[in-house]
């Protein structure tokens, strides 16, 4: 027994998970709310800091480096060898009409609805909440899914549907919220006239260019230098980079809008409220419905990030190109992120309870709050993320017992599931490495 605790406390070369961790790991939440502070000050006490990062910017946005080198190094991570067979299962189909009921009709109507509910008398502010609810997210999510421990491939595939769909649909569902639904008269300030062309930049400049340079690399470099080597080193070099593009994103983006921030502050706080409440209802929504319909934990993950993510380079690109970037509609699409950010966040952090069963006495241990280590699954399979919550309290059940345990549901449910993650704990030689 010691010595099956002592190899789940530890990773093989004895020491504490928590202690393996690199800084940019070990205090991931420290660096990104520090971030925020930075480009606050920057945006507030460094003259025009502003127009400089619009300057630089592409696509309607000024964050297109950040967010193609933090999107990199997780698509490289995605099997795309393996795709084919996700594609052949009938399951993916459930998935992708699970997605599309969420991401098109639950998560806009319920934006609609909080825009309303919150801002009933500034409809230039409300504008700017629908188009955050219309654009699904198709970047942070892959950093969002791949932290929490969701499934790379089927996330994958999820954000190529809403892509497609956003080409199609994001134009005429905003014409249709703003000015059918909406009432808003054809001159009215927050009326929308979005251009296609706009939004399919936005979709290829920070969809596309990370995909096909990640696709290229995976085929080159693992029939060049072989698979062993693509997961042990080259992952290992590139998959820092993906927290330090989310880093240098949040950066910029709170300094672009940092004079805003401060002294707008009663807009910012006004639609704050109904985008806190959107993330984590939408969230809570998916992942409810995910369970009740029996959906694996890794498939609850995904859904769930993927329903409560947004699209918000699309988002303000489409509100600065629509209305400009002094609109009112330009900074409730630019408060999108500087809420979405530490939610998700926290959504990351809290969502991971890995339960592990030890087969041979079927003893159920549930481990003590640790972080485990990040891009290393050839030393601890099925770890994906950098804060994955692990908590570690003793259940032993009662011997005397069982029969009552196997009749609860709930008991069932979750002897399932933690047989589930133990399994795919046992293969070390074949985790993934993420």
């Amino acid at each position: 027994m010691a010595a099956q605790d002592s190899s789940l406390a530890n990773v093989p070369d004895g020491r504490p998970l928590l202690k393996q961790l690199d800084l940019l790991d070990r205090f991931l939440a420290v660096w990104i709310f520090l971030a925020m502070a930075i480009g606050i000050v920057l945006g507030n006490f460094v003259s025009d800091m502003a127009g400089r990062l619009e300057g630089g910017g592409f696509a309607g946005v000024s964050v297109p480096i950040g967010l193609i080198v933090m999107m990199y190094p997780i698509l490289c991570k995605v099997q795309f060898e393996s795709l084919h067979r996700v594609l052949s299962q009938k399951d993916l189909w459930k998935q992708i009409a699970f997605s599309l009921f969420t991401n098109w009709i639950i998560a806009p109507f319920l934006m609609l609805a909080l825009a309303w509910a919150f801002l009933p008398d500034k409809s230039e502010l409300r504008a700017g909440l629908v188009m955050v609810g219309l654009g699904r997210c198709i970047a942070m999510v892959l950093i969002w899914n791949g932290l929490a421990g969701g499934s790379s491939e089927y996330c994958v595939i999820l954000v190529a549907v809403n892509s497609l769909l956003q080409l199609v649909l994001f134009a005429p569902l905003a014409i249709l919220f703003l000015q059918v639904i909406g009432h808003e008269s054809a001159s009215s300030s927050s009326t929308a006239s979005v251009s296609y062309s706009v939004v399919a930049t936005s979709v290829a400049v920070f969809l596309g260019i990370p995909l096909g340079a990640a696709l290229a690399t995976r085929l080159t470099l693992r029939a060049a230098a072989g698979a062993a080597w693509y997961d042990r080193v080259f992952l290992r070099w590139a998959s820092p980079w993906s927290l330090i593009g989310l880093l240098y994103t949040v950066l910029v983006l709170f300094a672009s809008r940092g004079h805003q921030v401060v002294h707008q502050i009663v807009a910012v706080v006004r639609v704050a409220a109904p985008l806190v409440v959107y993330f984590v209802a939408v969230f809570a929504a998916a992942a409810g419905a995910c369970a009740a319909l029996g959906f694996r934990r890794e498939l609850v993950v995904t859904q769930s990030f993927a329903a409560a993510s947004n699209n918000f380079e699309l988002a303000i690109a489409v509100a600065v190109a629509t209305f400009g970037p002094d609109s009112d509609q330009a900074l409730a699409a630019a408060v999108g992120p500087l809420i979405e950010v530490p939610v998700m966040l926290g959504l990351v952090t809290n969502n991971n309870i890995i339960i592990i069963i030890n087969n041979d006495n079927n003893n159920i241990r549930i481990r003590k709050k640790e972080f485990l280590p990040p891009h290393d699954g050839a030393q601890i399979a099925g770890s994906m993320s950098r804060n994955m919550s692990v908590f570690l309290t003793e259940q032993e059940p009662a011997p005397e017992q069982p029969s009552a345990a196997r009749a609860c549901p709930a008991s069932a449910w979750q002897h399932s599931w933690t047989r589930m993650v133990a399994a795919r704990s046992q293969d070390v030689s074949k985790a993934r490495p993420w």
